[in-house]
């Protein structure tokens, strides 16, 4: 039970963080909801900083979870700006980076991932860039369009999602664009080699070069500016910004120094969590890209299968599902892994989770040719593992049901445009 002279504290400002504040009032609490944020914005959603908001479609306050009055209304107290930099579970307090100690009834880690960073010679100079934050995102935008202008040169180390829509970005201001990417295909760890090709023509069609196979081991500058960078081949490309877009790490010192228990990094890292997004102490709490969660497709996922989702439904939902359960309430949290992404003229939504070496085959049904399909990761047992509809709506519903159902499924069914997806349900 929980009353109103208890104090619910959130560390983390991003959209979990948010959303759980949000839902700790409409489900009742009346208690002291306390918001920490290291940045000195309000709550925002990172999606825009990659997509709408870099392309300059989207105003800066479309990124934000709530209007700033909301927090006061809502009677939550924002510390913004200050970072948590000590947790004592024993004591129960979070002390800030001013020396404020707060103590708490229940606390949510919601402190999300930190991009990963290049250990080579030249990340110091002034045209070294990445992306993770508000700020961040306003300093790429003008580095892009200033780019266009000039017809200079971006490299991306990277072609995963983040790179990949950078890059989208950045041909649109028209800014010359070369990604260096160790795979041999983009988002091979994700999709792997039977569609990872797709999106590397699809950027080859807007003028986009790609390095495959290949690792940046230099950024060449001159005065405290990129001129060039060079990789593990011997390669040499021209440069006048660069962009590291290999991957984020969670962040766990917070929760590590307090001993609570962490997943391997080999295993994806983040903060080990039940079902009910509760940690190793029964009065701390994790949610979004932090937490390590039980993966639940079907019945027959493996019980300490865990996966950290680095994607904004799993804040959207992971959020408001920790605080339910700090509040008392009867959880499981089991969404299936849910993305988007927005590249040119393509959309995609993939649902799931089949990395390389999990599956048996891809089914796809519609025209891959034109970008208007559905693919299928199957299992050796013709279980559906993910599916990713591209350019094709108002289907990932169906696909998550169909993994979820765990039923064997007949590929050549899958294939047919003809057979509705709701057909193959059992």
């Amino acid at each position: 039970m929980v009353d109103a002279h208890q104090t619910f504290v959130i560390v983390g400002g991003g959209l979990a963080g948010a959303k759980a504040a949000e839902t700790l009032r409409s489900e009742g609490f009346t208690g002291r909801v306390i918001l920490i944020c290291d940045e000195r914005d309000h709550p925002y959603e990172r999606p825009p900083l990659s997509k709408g908001y870099l392309l300059g479609k989207e105003e800066r306050d479309s990124v934000f979870v709530h209007e700033p009055a909301w927090y006061a209304q809502a009677q939550i107290e924002l510390h913004l700006g200050q970072p948590a930099v000590h947790l004592d579970p024993e004591a129960k307090t979070v002390r800030l980076g001013d020396g404020t100690l707060i103590v708490y009834d229940r606390l949510l880690l919601a402190t999300g991932a930190e991009p990963r960073r290049l250990d080579i010679p030249g990340t110091g100079l002034a045209g070294v860039h990445h992306l993770r934050r508000l700020a961040h995102a306003e300093r790429l935008r003008g580095v892009l369009a200033s780019l266009g202008r000039d017809n200079g040169h971006l490299v991306i180390a990277g072609a995963g999602w983040i790179g990949l829509e950078v890059a989208a970005a950045a041909r649109s201001y028209g800014a010359e664009v070369t990604i260096v990417e160790a795979a041999p295909t983009p988002l091979h760890g994700v999709l792997g080699p039977e569609l990872g090709g797709l999106f590397a023509d699809l950027h080859r069609e807007h003028g986009v070069r790609f390095h495959f196979g290949a690792r940046l081991t230099e950024i060449v500058g001159q005065d405290g500016m990129v001129l060039a960078v060079r990789t593990d081949d011997g390669e040499e490309h021209p440069a006048h910004d660069v962009l590291a877009a290999i991957g984020a790490a969670p962040r766990t010192a917070l929760a590590d120094h307090a001993g609570l228990d962490l997943v391997d990094r080999a295993a994806g890292g983040g903060i080990a969590v039940d079902s009910a997004l509760r940690t190793s102490d029964p009065y701390i709490y994790a949610a979004g890209d932090v937490a390590a969660a039980p993966l639940s497709l079907s019945e027959d996922t493996p019980q300490d299968t865990r996966l950290r989702v680095e994607h904004w439904a799993n804040a959207l939902n992971g959020g408001p599902a920790a605080a339910r359960a700090m509040l008392g309430q009867d959880v499981s949290y089991d969404r299936i892994p849910y993305f988007f992404s927005d590249q040119y003229d393509v959309g995609m939504e993939y649902s799931g989770y089949a990395p390389p070496g999990s599956y048996a085959q891809v089914v796809c049904r519609g025209d891959v040719a034109k970008r208007e399909f559905i693919a299928f990761w199957l299992g050796a047992d013709g279980r559906l593992l993910a599916g990713m509809n591209v350019n094709v709506w108002d289907v990932a519903e169906s696909i998550q049901q169909l993994i979820r159902s765990g039923a064997p499924l007949e590929p050549g069914a899958l294939a047919d445009p003809e057979v509705p997806l709701a057909a193959l349900l059992p």
